[in-house]
């Protein structure tokens, strides 16, 4: 198994507060900075086990989005738009003009949309199982389109627990983690709640969640903004689902139609053996997405 790689978490300024990051990697000398960018209902520490695959070859710095983790206490607005800003404002922070970007579910699409808005600040994309516009059955209002997308993370962020071990219950019997519970993943669910007993909860603003699902569902202007981007981007896929199901959220034919609509896109293919979320949080889904970063950097160095 590949040795953890120690994590710094950092304060960066953004408007209405404070961004925190997770900073993985030298925090001096010549290596390339990656930005990474996490799902819906993540956190910086979802790419802990990336981090560990990389081994210190780049510095990875990983925002708490506005509205979830450490950054859950900023307010809104909410959206993909506002995320790139902030996504502007960590590599100022940072004292980089651009670097490769790297997004996993929403956040591929946050990388998306920084690319499109910012291309000079983007060197190219690494887009994790997320970033390329799903299909939107016709007759679904937004809730009920919300709703479909997302509703078992937004049951969960109603929820109470009495403990933390029966959040890491919760989250050792989901079926999407059940088979690669371990160190890594438990730290990230430990990282996710706050409050006391018996009454801990999720720190994710439900606010953010909605507000970013129905800018990422609806908005058409970012739903077409994949063939406005110059910046090359690289697409890497779970194998199954979001719960572990047989069915990608992914799937070939949708990826077909897209690289006929967005000229700077590559597909890399299925990462084997890997769901929505072990993707980045298993030691060989984790060591895949690694190989398409550390391509990417080299790739961008040229």
């Amino acid at each position: 198994m590949t040795e953890p790689v120690s994590v710094s978490v950092v304060s960066v300024p953004v408007d209405g507060g404070a961004l925190a990051v997770g900073v993985w990697g030298p925090s001096s000398g010549d290596v390339p900075v990656v930005l990474a960018v996490h799902g819906i209902t993540a956190s910086h520490l979802s790419w802990a086990m990336v981090a560990a695959a990389l081994g210190g070859e780049v510095r990875l710095l990983a925002p708490d989005l506005r509205g979830r983790g450490a950054s859950s206490e900023l307010p809104g607005p909410y959206g993909l738009r506002s995320h790139a800003r902030d996504m502007v404002a960590v590599l100022d922070w940072a004292g980089v003009e651009s670097a490769v970007v790297v997004g996993h579910s929403m956040g591929a699409y946050v990388a998306g949309v920084m690319a499109e808005s910012f291309p000079e600040r983007v060197q190219r994309v690494v887009m994790v199982d997320g970033g390329l516009p799903l299909p939107v059955p016709a007759g679904l209002s937004v809730d009920q389109l919300v709703e479909a997308v997302i509703g078992p993370a937004r049951a969960r962020l109603s929820m109470t627990f009495a403990s933390r071990e029966e959040y890491r219950a919760f989250w050792r019997n989901h079926p999407a983690l059940a088979a690669a519970w371990g160190p890594e993943i438990e730290a990230y669910v430990d990282y996710d709640l706050v409050g006391e007993a018996p009454s801990f909860r999720s720190r994710v603003s439900l606010d953010a969640v909605l507000g970013d699902s129905e800018d990422t569902l609806v908005d058409e202007s970012l739903r077409t903004a994949l063939s406005r981007i110059t910046v090359p981007i690289e697409l890497a896929r779970a194998e199954r689902g979001m719960l572990d199901e047989p069915t990608p959220l992914f799937p070939d034919a949708l990826v077909a139609a897209w690289l006929e609509q967005a000229p700077t896109l590559v597909d890399l293919g299925v990462v084997p053996d890997t769901n929505h979320y072990t993707v980045t949080m298993s030691t060989h889904g984790a060591a895949a997405v690694a190989g398409a970063i550390r391509n990417a950097v080299t790739q961008a160095e040229l």
